[in-house]
């Protein structure tokens, strides 16, 4: 009970508070942006290696031997953002959109690697080039809205994810950002609400999971929250999860939004079509 009445102390904290929020990774910790969430803006390239360092050599020598070449460059610069190293990887595809100008899988993979990068207004912009208003993309429309959630344009933000549903109804990466954008903004049972239906769709992964539990804490429900982290988990697992929630919602910072600092889980290509 001490714990609890402790945590909801702070929990009131963060509410009152401006900062934003952080979002759960999924797994083992580390640092996830809302827009980790949707995945790949574009098609899966075959990896070059299980190690992901090794892909950025093996892309690395592909992209010196061809920098011209499209699809290597969007493969080099996945690997490059996989390993964290964000800036090389929007070096890498501004020049290959000059080298291929228009072209829309080039500008999807710029835009992404933008946002990661915490560049919200210029992703947004590049992003808004890789697909047009007769011929949408999902994918693209969900991390244009996590770009303008990211610079505190939330209703905005809520028409893309509204868009993107139309294309794609109850698609769970795009309910889970829809979510988040609720949770920034305080509005704690509409996020539940929302992750809730994206937590119950077939392709929902462990990164909604941790959402949901996240917003389930923050009301203050801290063994449902526990209990939602821990469902179908091994226990070691399980216990990981309960720890990092523990984490999380006992942060004296308090919770917020932010590039990311550590790689989620390889989220990079979840929830590729």
């Amino acid at each position: 009970m001490r714990r609890q009445s402790n945590l909801g102390r702070l929990v009131a904290r963060y509410l009152a508070s401006a900062a934003f929020v952080t979002v759960l990774a999924a797994g083992l910790g580390g640092c996830q942006t809302m827009s980790d969430v949707t995945g790949s803006l574009t098609a899966r390239s075959e990896p070059a290696s299980d190690d992901p360092r090794r892909s950025v050599e093996l892309y690395g020598d592909r992209y010196r031997k061809n920098p011209k070449d499209a699809a290597i460059a969007i493969a080099y610069g996945q690997a490059l953002r996989t390993t964290g190293q964000r800036e090389q990887a929007c070096a890498v595809l501004e020049q290959a959109t000059i080298a291929n100008p228009g072209n829309k899988a080039v500008l999807a993979a710029y835009g992404r690697a933008l946002a990661d990068n915490g560049n919200s207004q210029t992703a947004f912009d590049v992003l808004s080039r890789a697909h047009t208003p007769d011929n949408p993309d999902w994918r693209i429309l969900s991390v244009q809205g996590t770009t303008l959630d990211k610079m505190g344009r939330h209703e905005e933000a809520r028409r893309y994810y509204a868009s993107a549903l139309r294309i794609v109804p109850d698609e769970p990466s795009v309910l889970s950002n829809l979510g988040l954008s609720y949770m920034l903004t305080k509005d704690l049972p509409k996020a539940e609400e929302t992750l809730r239906r994206a937590y119950a769709g077939a392709r929902a992964d462990g990164r909604i999971r941790q959402n949901l539990a996240l917003v389930v804490g923050l009301q203050g429900r801290f063994a449902e929250a526990e209990s939602i982290v821990k469902a179908d988990l091994p226990a070691a697992e399980a216990e990981a999860n309960v720890a990092y929630l523990r984490d999380m919602l006992n942060r004296k910072d308090g919770p917020r939004i932010s590039s990311r600092s550590a790689p989620v889980v390889a989220q990079d290509d979840q929830n590729d079509n």
